[in-house]
């Protein structure tokens, strides 16, 4: 497949002609299939999307594991397979372990991008991401050293280390430490699976094992809601700083009494409803343009086969009331 097929632009007859093809086709089916099912930063982006699909006139089907595994992703992607859909938007456990089902799709003639977590760039079109991850990680980093007034030992609490944008994330927030925070030193880097009862338990035992520790930095959404409430839980809020990526929703009563101090994100639900516009402007053959203003999103950024939704979102205690996600 023509991995520059997004780029395709119709002009005149062509376009009509286009439009016309498109205008009698039954609407489109695009499948979504997100790290783990369940999660409120999940169900926040499968809002968005089928709000999407209800503003596009596409059908949107939205399936993901119960847990944060390649293997369970891959079933869900075989069985879209073979309801022949349009199109698949995989947030992927894995980069590599994926590829043979993905090209498998790609041979069936479904489209195939990536969200979230991208896959080795062989097997997708397209990888819509939600910030620039270098700008992410670093940005984390500073956060977590401005908390600890940047000395200290702390620890990153991550989902799973197999997983590309967590994985990115961890590397430049280490380097942003390394080359900023020389005072600053890493102990441990926990892996949770996005599991919130092993980001609890993981949480616990870094405070039980390591007494010095400054701080806890969470790069998935459910390890920051774990380490504040285990920080709750020992008696150490405002002891020990907890910051990192989670909704405002998650994170509301801990930043409200001290548990944590910072948190960082982005509107997951705009995630859902840009993965799903593009997935449809794919399908017709549009071209993607940086700056291109999306409804309900705003302006995007294109780099090279990359969409960037737009900038993190910092919530402390002092502006977490005015979002609700």
């Amino acid at each position: 497949m023509n991995s520059g097929k997004y780029q395709i632009i119709y002009n005149g007859d062509q376009k009509k002609e286009q439009n016309k093809q498109n205008e009698s086709k039954e609407n489109y089916t695009i499948a979504i299939v997100p790290k783990v099912s369940g999660i409120p930063y999940f169900n926040a982006v499968e809002e968005g999307a089928r709000e999407a699909g209800e503003d596009l006139h596409v059908n949107v089907l939205y399936e993901g594991p119960p847990i944060a595994d390649w293997e369970q992703q891959w079933n869900i992607i075989d069985d879209f397979i073979r309801r022949d859909v349009d199109l698949i938007a995989v947030s992927a456990n894995d980069p590599e372990k994926l590829g043979p089902v993905l090209k498998r799709a790609e041979e069936k003639g479904i489209k195939v991008i990536t969200w979230d977590s991208d896959t080795n760039t062989k097997y997708r079109e397209l990888f819509i991401n939600m910030v620039d991850p270098e700008n992410l990680g670093r940005h984390l980093m500073d956060n977590l050293a401005s908390q600890m007034g940047e000395k200290g030992e702390y620890a990153i609490l991550t989902g799973s280390n197999a997983a590309a944008n967590l994985s990115e994330w961890k590397n430049y927030i280490i380097e942003q430490q390394k080359e900023v925070y020389p005072e600053m030193k890493l102990i441990e880097v926990v892996e949770t699976e996005d599991n919130p009862q092993k980001s609890y338990t993981g949480a616990e035992r870094l405070l039980k094992t390591f007494p010095r520790l400054k701080g806890i930095l969470g790069s998935s959404s459910v390890g920051p809601p774990a380490a504040a409430q285990a920080v709750q839980d020992a008696g150490k809020a405002g002891i020990v700083t907890v910051t990192g990526l989670s909704t405002p929703n998650l994170m509301r009563s801990y930043l409200k009494d001290g548990s944590a101090q910072m948190i960082t994100l982005w509107s997951p639900k705009k995630l859902g409803y840009l993965t799903v516009s593009l997935a449809k402007e794919l399908l017709n053959g549009g071209k993607l343009k940086d700056g291109q203003h999306i409804g309900k999103v705003g302006n995007i950024k294109i780099k090279g086969d990359t969409v960037i939704m737009g900038l993190p979102i910092d919530f402390t205690r002092e502006n977490v009331e005015q979002y609700d996600f």
